[in-house]
């Protein structure tokens, strides 16, 4: 199962009044397990960049300027997400901004329920309790130290590791890594897990395997599994 863990950063909070998108960060999971593969974009709003939005993300007009336009990068950024699932904290922010871009240029919508919001989750498992992306952080010790602005790739990454704790906890070799959409691995593939070659020896020795064998001919006919 392959899913997209996802931020955006904007100039402001509505499309429909003139802000736009000038950043896109995912992460790619398989099986609720990094890849390492990632798309992370800087875009040129096509106007200026309000200066407590400056604040928030760090990014100025100088920075942007010679940045693509969301219409020179919006059909790679389908391409990357195809029809996985989204994962967005505040899906409905996000999922607006997208589907005004994409609506603009005229490309396909991404379906509103292909968004899993983080957000609620966390309302609903946690009623009453701070649930921004810091404070998930905090409550699952998650370093987000990093996090000094708001940056899309960074903020998907960490969002990444809540949303595995939110639905049942951390994979243990959860691996992070910052690559770009076009950086492959190694081999010139994308990795994917893969199951284990050959089954790991048993960790039972021969004492305990004796042991065990002892117990189970001591509980005689008497054993449920020897009854008919």
């Amino acid at each position: 199962m392959r899913e997209i863990v996802l931020d955006t950063e904007t100039t402001g909070f509505d499309p429909e009044t003139g802000d736009r998108i000038v950043e896109i960060g995912a992460v790619e999971l398989y099986n609720h397990i990094a890849t390492g593969r990632t798309y992370h974009q800087y875009i040129n709003p096509e106007r200026s960049m309000p200066a407590e939005a400056f604040e928030v993300h760090g990014l100025g007009d100088d920075f942007l300027r010679d940045k693509p336009r969301f219409a020179e990068i919006g059909q790679a950024f389908l391409d990357f997400v195809q029809d996985s699932k989204l994962i967005i904290h505040n899906a409905s922010f996000d999922m607006k901004f997208l589907n005004a871009e994409l609506g603009w240029m005229k490309l396909p919508l991404l379906p509103w329920d292909r968004a899993i919001d983080t957000l609620a989750i966390a309302r609903q498992r946690f009623p009453g309790s701070p649930a921004s992306l810091d404070a998930l952080c905090r409550r699952f010790n998650i370093d987000n130290s990093s996090r000094t602005l708001h940056g899309a790739l960074l903020d998907s990454e960490i969002l990444a590791e809540v949303y595995l704790e939110l639905i049942g906890g951390r994979q243990p070799d959860l691996s992070l890594s910052i690559a770009s959409v076009d950086s492959e691995s190694a081999t010139g593939g994308i990795w994917r897990p893969m199951p284990r070659p050959a089954p790991l020896p048993s960790r039972l020795t021969e004492d305990e395997r004796e042991a065990h064998d002892a117990f189970v001919k001591s509980l005689g006919e008497s054993a449920l599994w020897a009854r008919a």
